[in-house]
């Protein structure tokens, strides 16, 4: 999610051109595409960490196999026989991490930093696992600044890891840093045009509104992956592209599609939750956000369900799902994680403006991305700072992204500043980008 000067176009192409011509490269299942994510920030992120080197090949195994807290047991029973197996310390490490995504369980991330640690005490000098391990524990914390600290560190190690490079982009493009994050996804398309370098492209491309080239990735990776995982990730971004542009026949399709492959998948669930509530088969949509805050209290998901309950003038049920924003914002800072934007975006559409601005400034702070600023910009319009706002709105806006809800915001601020002419012209982008958006239920159109 990008903020700062714009990559050039022929750069953009070049990644979707190496990432199509490469394709008959790839090998089966992805190596770490999802493994560690970002899960705090706005539902699923398609810019998740990459495991660590061997690390990323265990876990995948695990995910695809046995499951992860069998693996995390072995990993603890072979440690207490081999405390001195710093490789395995990393890899337990990277195991946590991924268990704090699947679970959205942050108790995991003091694990995986005292496993990461404990492998660095014994190997402290050229221990590119724990680098790379540590590097993906700062972006799952929201901690992007120090996530590009250890990504050099693995660099200095190995200059063709392609995981340093997954860790950068993340980095960067959490940070607003958009020209970095570019050359680190072009460098991991360079090193290995498998699945986890091609959705990174595809986030790319998205962002500065190329999205026959987003999705001509995401198809490419797709037509490459044989682990249910993968082929779930890729269908729901499929669905996403296609829900953000008002196509909710295709969005359906693909989400139904991902689950005949991964049934138990949350995120592809909440892709079919959207699609429901859009429609108005609030039947539905209200059973699958039941069920889903029930498995995975995602923040988004509890925004959106109390937004679709709200709507239905079910205001008191809807309270219920917002009160619950501010205890996972807890856990997810107890246990290391900084993440204002998320109570933000919250306080923005349904509580205090002011806490709104409050949050949002500080998470500029720490990172200048078009989200951040369209977060920002949404607050300072609902604290009556309009002129203020437009700085920040035109900066969400600044790279291309053809996001809907940024072109409302957009929209509203130019119209609380008396510029109808402006107002009506961003009006009309929210209608041609997104036909089907719903300004009673603004979370559904976050980026994801």
């Amino acid at each position: 999610m990008n903020s700062s000067a714009a990559p050039t176009r022929r750069h953009g192409r070049r990644i979707a051109v190496v990432g199509m011509a490469a394709a008959a490269l790839f090998v089966g299942g992805a190596l770490g595409v999802g493994l560690i994510g970002d899960s705090a920030d706005s539902g699923p992120d398609r810019a998740a960490s990459a495991a660590p080197g061997r690390s990323a090949l265990a876990v995948q195994s695990v995910v695809a196999g046995a499951g992860l807290g069998a693996e995390i047991a072995r990993l603890q029973a072979r440690l207490a026989d081999e405390p001195a197996d710093a490789a395995g310390w990393a890899t337990l490490g990277g195991a946590y991490v991924q268990q704090a995504r699947i679970t959205v369980d942050p108790a995991y991330y003091p694990k995986a930093e005292g496993a990461l640690k404990r492998s660095l005490e014994l190997n402290a000098r050229d221990n590119l696992a724990a680098f790379l391990g540590m590097g993906a524990l700062a972006n799952a914390r929201h901690d992007f600044a120090g996530a590009v600290v250890w990504a050099k560190r693995a660099q200095a190690v190995s200059s063709y890891n392609p995981d340093a490079y997954a860790v950068l982009a993340d980095a960067y493009t959490q940070l607003g840093k958009p020209a970095q994050a570019t050359a680190a996804v072009q460098r991991m398309l360079d090193l290995s045009p498998a699945l986890p370098a091609l959705t990174r492209g595809s986030y790319d491309l998205e962002q500065r509104g190329d999205l026959a080239g987003a999705r001509a990735l995401l198809n490419s990776a797709l037509k490459n992956s044989y682990v249910a995982a993968d082929i779930g990730f890729c269908r729901y971004y499929l669905g996403e592209l296609a829900l953000n542009s008002g196509d909710l026949a295709e969005a359906a399709r693909q989400y139904e599609r991902g689950l005949d492959a991964d049934p138990q998948s949350a995120t592809l669930r909440h892709g079919t939750a959207k699609v429901a509530a859009l429609r108005g088969d609030t039947a539905t949509a209200i059973g699958t956000y039941a069920d889903l805050v029930g498995r995975v209290p995602n923040p988004q998901y509890l925004v959106e369900y109390g937004e679709l309950l709200t709507k239905l003038g079910r205001t008191a049920e809807a309270a219920e799902q917002f009160a619950l924003i501010e205890t996972v914002h807890m856990l997810f800072t107890a246990n290391g994680g900084q993440d204002e934007l998320s109570l933000a975006e919250y306080e923005a559409d349904h509580g205090s403006a002011t806490l709104a601005v409050r949050y949002a400034k500080a998470e500029w702070s720490r990172r200048e991305s078009p989200v951040v600023a369209d977060a920002l910009a949404w607050a300072l319009h609902r604290a009556g700072k309009d002129a203020e706002a437009l700085r920040y709105a035109d900066a969400a806006l600044a790279h291309g992204w053809r996001n809907a809800l940024f072109f409302h915001h957009r929209a509203e601020i130019h119209r609380a500043l008396g510029d109808a002419a402006s107002a009506k012209a961003d009006a009309a982008r929210v209608r041609e980008y997104n036909p089907r958006f719903d300004a009673e239920l603004p979370s559904f159109g976050r980026a994801t």
